[in-house]
């Protein structure tokens, strides 16, 4: 919805017919939309997304990478104090517990395994 008023704003598109007694702030709530012109989005498709904390909790569903429970911080695989980048592969999502265990060691040092493989999301895996 948001999307479609946000085009109707910018003039991209037009409101052919819209729902009865329903409004989305000052406009109403489109049912069918008309594009009045093409909006080339090449720019999503030529590089990858950027390294975000968002994008690391959205790629990893709210899931910790070390043991799969609901998931609050970030961890660095290789620590940022041991010359780890915040980049998607050196990131995963992970719970309290895990990241106060693991803290500032590589994995093999303290024990623990990952149950994915960090990779850099497509744009539709963070639009999702």
């Amino acid at each position: 919805m948001r999307h479609a008023i946000r085009m109707v704003v910018r003039g991209v598109a037009v409101i052919e017919e819209a729902l009865e007694d329903r409004t989305f702030g000052a406009f109403p709530e489109p049912k069918v939309l008309r594009l009045v012109r093409y909006v080339s989005m090449k720019w999503r498709h030529a590089r990858r997304p950027g390294w975000s904390k968002a994008g690391v909790y959205r790629r990893d569903r709210g899931r910790c990478g070390y043991c799969g429970r609901s998931g609050d911080s970030i961890d660095h695989i290789v620590p940022v104090s041991r010359g780890g980048a915040s980049s998607w592969e050196n990131t995963v999502l992970a719970c309290r517990k895990c990241n106060h265990k693991k803290a500032d060691h590589l994995l093999a040092e303290c024990g623990m395994i990952l149950l994915l493989v960090p990779k850099a999301p497509t744009w539709d895996q963070l639009m999702n």
